[in-house]
């Protein structure tokens, strides 16, 4: 299964009208949702981050992982730990946004 499947099976809380054109439609999955971050031999972290940067929609991915408070994956090139540190930081309004 491709990203772009996972994309069109999620159930978002709004249209993800942007993901049609992400760099990781193609992309192999399980650089996005591996098992764990911790201590892979493969670093699918630096990986999946290398594909973020060059993608145009990278800061929607982002907002939209931010708002929902999307547990899992790599979202707009930050990893769940990076999403809940940057969620905190927001405080409480940005966590609510996504109910």
């Amino acid at each position: 299964m491709t990203v772009q499947q996972i994309h069109q099976h999620h159930k978002p809380r709004r249209p993800l009208d942007w993901a049609a054109r992400a760099a990781c439609l193609d992309a192999d999955p399980g650089l996005f949702f591996p098992i764990t971050w911790d201590e892979h031999p493969d670093h699918p972290e630096e990986r999946a981050r290398r594909i973020c940067t060059t993608c145009p929609v990278q800061a929607a991915c982002l907002d939209w992982a931010l708002r929902t408070g999307e547990a899992d994956g790599m979202w707009g090139g930050t990893t769940p730990d990076e999403r809940r540190r940057l969620r905190a930081r927001q405080g409480p309004a940005a966590s609510d946004a996504g109910s």
